[in-house]
């Protein structure tokens, strides 16, 4: 085998040098012309030649002699020789039979017929060259047709060999060639598996593919140990020649994470050499775990795109700020490493994938005091993830010439211009308000044109007056106000879609009132203005008689206060019984129309307060079987329910989600939660598994978790269906407390890493003669606050753990700040805030 092995490495190196450098044709003529005798009479054992038998008087053959001669020199690199047989006009033989001459071509081993071509699937060297090695390779190239035959060969790979699938539109191309001259090379290294069925290539997984084109996928079955673990897959981004999937393979065969104890400038890696960058994770050995799950989880990310190498601070000393936690490496020569501060995975994967141009740490020595200044600036904005944001985004410029500036002599009169005049008041120095300018310039263009709609602005920082007038407490704050009247505070998520929802709902009265029956079974079928359409989410309508007036003031008042997060109507006509009835239902009365249902659902009202409807309409809202995201957890975790999680990578199949919606909907569904997470849409998710597992489980995996009591994390049996039938068994195991959980989580509380800054105590020490509210701030103590240590250092002393307790809860392979800088960092944290 070593030998075979050794003949193919040294046939790809000489094919290597074919392929740059100039071919001499003519030179020598490797087709050779036998006769039948010497022909079969020269026949080696194990040596493969390809044959064509032809008659003098055969004009037909002579475009596929052609191709063939061209194919000669191909077809040697791989020790085929390819020979012309003439036949003499008497010779009526097996193959020089007249009916034979020009359709067939004949594949020898030895004496051993391998296979018979027909002369038109060789119509060009390429699909001479990938049809012969096709046919040679058959023990060592595997053609399926199915998801499952794919998945059949991978598990029986799984701890002991790689697998390279390739797609090719047809065969005899190109691309076809190219693979086929891979496997010859690698086919003792990888298991190669071939196929022509879109169908198969869409089942892989593979985002939209393009069924036109040839892919490359390399399954890392060597790695799944576990039978259930599913082999990882890479796709080749390239086109599929022999020089590109050579340097793929050679990619894959790479280490996914090199640990180095040499300065950067001096490692030299294949990457580099194939002409791709090198990321260092730079590490010391207090946080070595960390940051070897850190590295493992950006190689995965760049797998063929960027190399990643783990380099120890302690075994090499590097002249670099101690801040520095990621360097970069490019294969241009005399290009120097980028040292860089990167506080998540993310910001890694993004600066390779995009070449973004990164601005080079500074790297001169500086006086410990100019130095000790710069580590606080930067903790300082590490301190909240919006002012961090903020800060890396600060040269972008924003243009708010869609929105209307308003100062005190401006407001009233701007408010009169428009039905509906939108107002966000902020200040222009906090980091949030800059963040939400940005939201709010994004709705203005999407509402640009729209009728009716005013968007404007209201620095606090500089009328602070107005805002005052308008009970304008915190920044920031958007209020709508009506025909300059009546206002409407919004208190939702910041991001666009959800800001210009809230504007667009709020145009329409909350509740609406319903005149005639038409009018309200309309409204539950939806019939709004088509510009709301895309808005509202289900429709809730109150039924109400002349004998319910507390519940029908209490619903008018709960419609006021989810005016623009909700869409509500209201009947109380002298029908309204009738109406109701029809439903099953009797005044008071709600009906909830959800978008895309067939039906309608009746709840009868009998808590009539006004919270009491507010919180049973938001309750309502909530879905069935929800997909968890970062936007809807807080309304979900409100309940205070255990939570039974899907964790799936994409989609979740037909067959769980059709189980998991008809446990939700069971009688068990009030007891619990239960909801999925899509990984690829929520990405944070895998920081959440990681934190419920040593290792990312392979997915689907359903977790059940109480976050409000106790913390313990129960994984479903992977052997198992996920069947309502099996999750409910299993529940009741864990009701009986015959399941082990797999981890419990942590008791302590998520609090932020250091106390509020108090603004007012910092101004009231800086400038003593202003005359501040005392009722805004606490009543300090000297014992509480030293002199010259305004903005509590004393709080950082008594809690010295915090930052522990934040790293202990930060999901590993994600966020860099567990790693040498950070411990470097909490060594200066006593004096972060005193330079105020």
């Amino acid at each position: 085998m070593s030998a075979q092995k050794d003949r193919r490495v040294s046939s790809f190196s000489f094919l290597l040098f074919w392929a740059s450098s100039i071919p001499t044709w003519g030179s020598t003529r490797l087709l050779q012309e036998l006769s039948p005798q010497e022909y079969f009479s020269s026949l080696q054992a194990g040596r493969a030649s390809l044959a064509y038998f032809s008659h003098s008087g055969s004009p037909g053959a002579q475009p596929f002699l052609e191709q063939i001669e061209n194919s000669a020199e191909a077809l040697n690199d791989y020790g085929i020789s390819v020979v012309k047989v003439n036949c003499p006009r008497e010779d009526v033989s097996r193959y020089c039979r007249k009916e034979n001459a020009v359709r067939k071509a004949y594949l020898f081993r030895g004496n051993v017929l391998i296979r018979e071509f027909p002369t038109d699937a060789l119509f060009d060297v390429n699909s001479i060259v990938a049809n012969i090695l096709f046919a040679l390779l058959f023990n060592e190239v595997t053609y399926v047709e199915t998801l499952a035959d794919l998945q059949n060969i991978e598990n029986a790979l799984k701890g002991r060999s790689n697998l390279v699938f390739a797609y090719v539109p047809a065969t005899g191309t190109a691309e076809h060639r190219a693979v086929m001259e891979a496997a010859f090379v690698y086919g003792t290294v990888h298991r190669f598996v071939l196929t022509t069925e879109a169908a198969l290539l869409k089942d892989t997984g593979i985002d939209e593919p393009d069924v036109s084109s040839a892919r490359l996928l390399f399954c890392h079955c060597q790695r799944a140990t576990d039978p259930a673990q599913p082999c990882r897959r890479t796709a080749m981004e390239q086109a599929l020649t022999m020089l590109n999937i050579h340097r793929h393979l050679k990619l894959m065969g790479a280490p996914l994470v090199t640990e180095v104890a040499e300065a950067p400038e001096k490692v030299s890696t294949v990457h580099l050499q194939l002409g791709l960058p090198l990321v260092f994770i730079l590490s010391q050995k207090e946080t070595y775990e960390a940051d070897r799950r850190t590295a493992e989880f950006v190689a995965w990310k760049l797998l063929g795109k960027a190399g990643v190498a783990l380099l120890s601070r302690d075994l090499v000393d590097l002249n670099i700020l101690l801040r520095s936690n990621v360097a970069l490496k490019t294969p241009d020569e005399g290009v120097p490493i980028k040292y860089l501060i990167l506080e998540d995975t993310d910001e890694i994967i993004t600066l390779v994938e995009n070449k973004s141009e990164v601005k080079q740490i500074q790297e001169e020595e500086e006086d410990e005091e100019d130095e000790d200044e710069k580590d606080n600036n930067d903790q300082d904005i590490q301190d909240d993830q919006v002012v961090e944001a903020v800060s890396r985004d600060k040269k972008r410029e924003l243009h708010l010439e869609q929105i209307l500036a308003l100062a005190e002599d401006t407001f009233h009169s701007a408010l009169s211009e428009a039905s509906r005049t939108v107002v966000l008041f902020y200040a222009s120095w906090e980091a949030v308000s800059q963040a939400v300018l940005r939201s709010y310039i994004e709705v203005a263009d999407h509402l640009k044109g729209t009728q009716g709609i005013l968007l404007s602005r209201v620095n606090c920082w500089d009328t602070p007056g107005l805002c005052v007038k308008e009970n304008v407490t915190q920044f920031p704050t958007i209020k709508i106000y009506e025909n300059g009247e009546r206002s409407v505070m919004y208190n939702g998520m910041w991001g666009t879609e959800d800001l210009t929802s809230f504007i667009m709902l709020s145009r329409v009265s909350c509740p609406l009132k319903l005149a005639t029956i038409d009018e309200a079974e309309g409204y539950l079928r939806g019939e709004f203005p088509s510009e709301l359409s895309p808005y509202h989410h289900a429709s809730f309508l109150g039924v109400f008689s002349t004998a319910t007036s507390e519940a029908r003031e209490a619903f008018e008042e709960a419609g006021n206060i989810l005016s623009g997060h909700v869409t509500m109507g209201m009947y109380f006509e002298d029908d309204a019984l009738a109406f109701s009835r029809k439903y099953a239902v009797s005044p008071p009365a709600l009906l909830l129309a959800r978008r895309g249902a067939q039906s309608v659902e009746g709840i009868t009202l009998t808590k009539k307060s006004t919270q009491d409807m507010v919180q049973m309409i938001r309750d309502e809202l909530l879905d069935i079987f929800p997909e968890i995201t970062v936007q809807n957890l807080p309304h979900y975790l409100q309940l205070r329910k255990p939570f039974l999680v899907l964790f799936s990578d994409g989609d979740i199949g037909e067959m769980e989600s059709k189980e998991m919606l008809k446990l939700a909907k069971g009688r068990s569904q009030q007891a619990f939660v239960a909801c999925w997470l899509n990984l690829k849409k929520t990405p944070v998710g895998r920081g959440v598994l990681k934190v419920y597992f040593a290792t990312l489980p392979s997915l689907p995996v359903l977790i059940w978790v109480n976050l409000h009591a106790r913390g313990r994390v129960f994984k479903f049996p992977s052997e198992q269906p996920i069947t309502e039938t099996n999750i409910l068994s299993w529940l009741e195991k864990l009701k009986a407390g015959l399941e082990i959980p797999s981890s419990t989580l942590s008791e302590e509380d998520w609090k932020p890493p250091l106390p509020a800054y108090d603004f007012l105590q910092m101004m009231e020490t800086a400038m003593p003669e202003l005359p501040l509210h005392t009722s805004h701030r606490h009543e300090d103590t000297p014992a509480q606050h030293q002199p010259g240590s305004p903005g509590g250092d004393a709080a950082v002393q008594e809690e010295p753990s915090q930052e522990t307790k934040a790293e202990k809860v930060m999901s590993p392979g994600r966020d860099l700040r567990g790693t040498a800088p950070r411990l470097a960092a909490r060594e200066k944290q006593g004096k972060r805030h005193s330079e105020l």
